[in-house]
């Protein structure tokens, strides 16, 4: 019977393998998070999309340890561009703290127009489209 090394160096691939069991596993470790970043909506909505369309984008970020960071970016650009956008549509739509004054009820219907649309906006254009365009990788 011919005895097998509880450790072996493959210098094809650069990986340190150690025996569990009678097979070989690979020694991997996954790189320690510098910080921990908070991750707020868009931020968890645009993780699971890529767990669910792209495992493979998603098992790279986490493996080098920058899918926090990655993240967190991706959430703050999306707050960023949803309060300027619904500043925009409130000005363009005529929507005023004057009209607040007067007519409460109308005021709280158009904004939730706005913030509506404006999710559905930042939903399409950042959390669902951002591997594509590759903006915050």
């Amino acid at each position: 019977m011919i005895a097998l090394k509880n450790t072996l160096h493959d210098s094809n691939n650069g990986l340190d393998y150690t025996m569990v069991n009678g097979y070989y596993l690979p020694n991997l470790t996954v790189a320690a998070p510098t910080e921990q970043y908070p991750i707020g909506r868009w931020g968890r909505l645009h993780k699971m999309y890529l767990k669910e369309q792209h495992p493979v984008r998603y098992n790279q970020l986490l493996l080098s340890g920058e899918l926090g960071n990655y993240l967190a970016k991706l959430d703050k650009q999306a707050n960023v561009q949803l309060a300027l956008i619904i500043r925009q549509m409130q000005d363009a739509e005529g929507v005023t703290e004057a009209l607040k004054a007067e007519n409460q009820l109308e005021w709280v219907r158009q904004m939730n127009s706005i913030l509506n649309r404006t999710e559905e906006i930042i939903l399409r254009e950042i959390v669902f489209n951002t591997y594509k365009n590759q903006a915050f990788a």
